[in-house]
């Protein structure tokens, strides 16, 4: 999971600085006022987006499995937990029911 979070950074950040360097360039052009920072980053989501989700297909999968992996384990110990208070609670009736 650490591993698709930081390509996905990774590219946030290749894609940054290309339009970093196209705004001051002036091949596109630059926000309004004082929101040319956040035109840089806008266009910048916009433009990563897309490419994040097809060149890290792969490693978004593997990242899916690894999730549903840990949720699972998190369900079975859920339930061995509910399973053992069943028990101890059937027990316990019984030893108050004598």
């Amino acid at each position: 999971m650490l591993r698709y979070t930081l390509m996905r950074l990774g590219i946030f950040v290749g894609c940054f600085v290309v339009v970093w360097g196209l705004v001051y360039s002036g091949v596109v052009p630059r926000g309004l006022g004082d929101s040319n920072g956040m035109w840089v980053l806008l266009l910048s989501l916009v433009i990563s987006a897309p490419i994040s989700f097809v060149v890290l297909r792969k490693e978004r999968d593997r990242a899916s499995e690894q999730i549903v992996q840990k949720v699972d384990r998190v369900k079975a110990n859920l339930d061995a937990n509910r399973s053992q208070e069943d028990v101890a609670d059937d027990a316990a009736r019984t030893q108050g029911a004598s």
